[in-house]
């Protein structure tokens, strides 16, 4: 069975006018997924949307909103009422760098809603609805920041630690519902992410193929963390103590700032 039988016919995909989201987009249209696609950047989810819908003959349902408004999972919510969603890719999210003492604390509401209550209110919400229609699946997308503490990222490696642990709860919680829920947990990644993040440009991995990853594991685990290396990293830090696991990372993290 494949995902469009077991999930379709609808996907909501957050964040989806760029990177990762994109990408999820581009491989949810080609397995012939319905899509409702949302961020902030009308004419980028468009655009998006008039490409899937004419290279794979999809509806398309654009929804501009700004996940990190306090109302904004009623109005999704609310764009998605009269669909038949099957399968929610949540992966809107936001970060910047910099030392707690040196950060602004009116912007931490934003990240933590965007990153965190919007998180949950959708998962709550989709997941009574995916449990009611006996079958559906959710990707909410944490990161391997979401394993240690983040000095330079704090804050944003907090939310992601919040995702992570929410997945694998409801995932646990789901068993035999027909609903599957999983984390993904990319590492460095090829995104606008570094640029709007305040931080250094670099590469990283393709989003494409942690789009798949992700695809491939959903159903099959409840944890999926994209990139060999990264696997790596994450089964070192259990090895080593948690003092040296965040030093190391501060080394990193305070280049790429």
């Amino acid at each position: 069975m494949n995902l469009k039988e077991k999930y379709g016919p609808w996907a909501v995909i957050t964040g989806a006018s760029a990177g990762i989201g994109e990408q999820f987009a581009l491989q949810l249209a080609a397995l012939k997924f319905n899509l409702v696609l949302v961020a902030r950047r009308i004419e980028r989810l468009q655009k998006l949307s008039d490409e899937l819908s004419k290279t794979h003959g999809i509806e398309c349902k654009v929804v501009p909103l700004d996940l990190s408004k306090e109302e904004a999972a009623d109005e999704l919510k609310g764009a998605t009422s009269s669909l038949d969603v099957g399968l929610l890719i949540n992966n809107a999210g936001m970060g910047y760098y910099g030392l707690v003492v040196n950060q602004e604390p009116r912007r931490y509401p934003t990240m933590i809603r965007l990153n965190c209550t919007t998180v949950a209110l959708l998962a709550h919400h989709f997941a009574k609805r995916f449990v009611a229609r006996g079958r559906g699946g959710m990707v909410i997308v944490a990161s391997t920041a979401a394993f240690q503490g983040t000095p330079h990222m704090s804050l944003y490696g907090a939310t992601k630690g919040f995702d992570l642990l929410l997945a694998e709860a409801m995932a646990q919680e789901l068993k035999g519902t027909g609903v599957d829920i999983l984390a993904l947990c990319p590492g460095a990644t090829a995104t606008e992410f570094q640029g709007s993040a305040g931080g250094a440009a670099h590469t990283g991995a393709d989003p494409a193929r942690v789009a798949k990853d992700a695809l491939c594991a959903l159903g099959r685990k409840p944890v999926v963390i994209s990139g060999f290396a990264n696997k790596i990293q994450v089964v070192s830090e259990r090895l080593f103590p948690r003092k040296l696991v965040v030093a190391l990372g501060e080394r990193v993290l305070r280049r790429l700032e």
